[in-house]
């Protein structure tokens, strides 16, 4: 009995003479929330996909047959892209270049409108967002005077970016297929 008691004694003891830590440790406390910032870009994004120097290059094309896929059009359904277009401060391609647009894009539709579904990242190389980048993917109808892209993601100064991209294209020459797009584009982003 006495063994136990001071078993028990040196127990308590012990216990109480250890030191306990008890706050709690995280890299973001205190926790003090970002605020979420809007920026708005406007630029020219310049696709040429014929002459000298294309900046998308057809990879692959269905080979279907007995199906109208206007085959002799600069975008055929089922023909796949990948872009390295430059993104300019002005429509004319020797306006200011402040990065570029890579990715991919395939032309999805069977109908007479012309459809690409396309995946850009539109990396920054120039000005306070030299380095950063953001990621649009979604549905083109580039037949449409105007339409939205949705913005899905981001990097550098753009991390966790979402928002939209309004595109209006200034010009195209419907024969090569060679287009100048104007992006407005609103980015939601910490």
């Amino acid at each position: 009995m006495k063994g136990r008691l001071v078993l028990t004694w040196l127990l308590i003891v012990g216990v109480a003479a250890a030191s306990v830590k008890s706050d709690y440790y995280s890299d973001s406390v205190p926790h003090e929330p970002k605020r979420e910032k809007e920026t708005h870009l406007h630029f020219f994004i310049h696709d040429i996909i014929t002459g000298k120097n294309p900046t998308a290059l057809k990879v692959a094309q269905a080979n279907l047959t007995g199906i109208d896929t206007n085959p002799t059009g600069p975008t055929p359904f089922g023909s796949t892209f990948v872009v390295d277009d430059p993104l300019t401060t002005g429509p004319d391609p020797t306006s200011e270049v402040i990065g570029n647009a890579q990715g991919a894009y395939v032309s999805s539709s069977q109908g007479k409108d012309v459809v690409l579904v396309l995946y850009l990242d539109f990396g920054f190389t120039t000005g306070k967002f030299n380095g950063s980048s953001i990621s649009v993917f979604s549905r083109n109808p580039i037949t449409e005077p105007e339409r939205e892209l949705a913005v899905v993601g981001g990097r550098g100064k753009f991390r966790m970016a979402r928002g939209f991209a309004k595109l209006k294209t200034y010009s195209v020459n419907p024969t090569l297929g060679n287009a100048v797009v104007e992006y407005h584009v609103t980015v939601l982003h910490y």
